[in-house]
């Protein structure tokens, strides 16, 4: 009777321990979207680059990159997005260290990236441009022109795309200063450390105007970077970890939506864009191959 009885409470708690196996197994294999939806909010890692994604004065996460993905992931059951500001080249470390469940930055694709993480389909395409000291006493109208003047210093953001054109065209890296955000690289040129600086168009537009200092100035005839014969237009999007397969699928096809019925230009309006900063047919397969 008594080994009877041992028998059964073994059964017992080997079943109460299988039990618990698949539930743990089953925990760990939830997907950050299957996570966020469940929950109701997301963790979002940003840089403060207006206008893709910034903090306003009272706190509150807006930008570009950042409504694009709210209205999406509103319209996925996610409601709430907690925002956490880092610097733009801790942005793909954190989010692989899993500080946030996605990247809402405006962050180009490229090929390098695409390795270390999932991005979404473009949502804006857009060049690049340069500021200088009112006047534009050096004559810098371009890239080549800092190559062929090695006493020129540029201000780029760390971690930002600008850094890899600027080499890749014969600037020495010892004639770039990094600089933790865009706001930084003006106060550099202000304060005469750097002679110009580098950051796509609107993000440039956005901190000149935002500072509204006439002792600087937008270069508007600057020549566009030409990269290995290719003139380059860059193609920002959101970024998830690599494998999230089903959040990129969910989110793409939201993202086509808001294309085809004109929505997506709406938002990037909001935010100093136009119709030729649309993305056209671009992918993320097409601009990673």
């Amino acid at each position: 009777m008594k080994k009877w009885l041992l028998s059964i409470v073994v059964a017992i708690s080997l079943v109460s321990l299988l039990g618990c196996g698949s539930s743990e197994e089953a925990a760990t294999q939830e997907t950050t979207f299957e996570k966020v939806k469940r929950e109701g909010f997301v963790t979002v890692g940003f840089a403060n680059e207006a206008p893709y994604a910034y903090a306003t004065p009272d706190g509150k996460l807006t930008g570009e990159a950042v409504e694009i993905a709210r209205v999406i992931l509103q319209r996925l059951g996610i409601e709430e997005m907690n925002g956490v500001l880092t610097e733009f080249g801790s942005l793909i470390p954190g989010l692989k260290a899993n500080r946030f469940d996605m990247i809402t930055a405006g962050m180009y694709i490229t090929a390098d990236r695409a390795k270390e993480v999932d991005f979404a389909n473009p949502e804006y395409s857009i060049g690049e441009g340069i500021a200088v000291v009112a006047g534009n006493p050096i004559n810098i109208k371009s890239y080549e022109d800092i190559v062929n003047n090695s006493d020129v210093k540029v201000a780029v953001m760390g971690g930002a795309i600008q850094f890899n054109y600027l080499t890749s065209v014969g600037v020495k890296e010892s004639q770039i200063h990094i600089v933790p955000d865009n706001p930084s690289a003006l106060d550099a040129l202000i304060a005469g450390r750097v002679d110009v600086i580098a950051m796509t168009g609107p993000s440039l537009q956005a901190v000149l105007d935002a500072a509204n200092n006439d002792r600087v100035e937008r270069v508007m005839d600057f020549v566009q970077p030409v990269i290995d014969g290719v003139n380059v237009r860059g193609y920002g999007a959101t970024a998830f970890r690599k494998g999230e397969t089903d959040f990129v699928d969910v989110f793409n096809a939201e993202l086509e939506k808001l294309k085809e019925s004109g929505e997506l230009l709406e938002i990037l309006e909001q935010f100093g864009f136009t119709e030729q900063e649309l993305p056209g047919d671009a992918t993320v397969d097409s601009l990673t191959k």
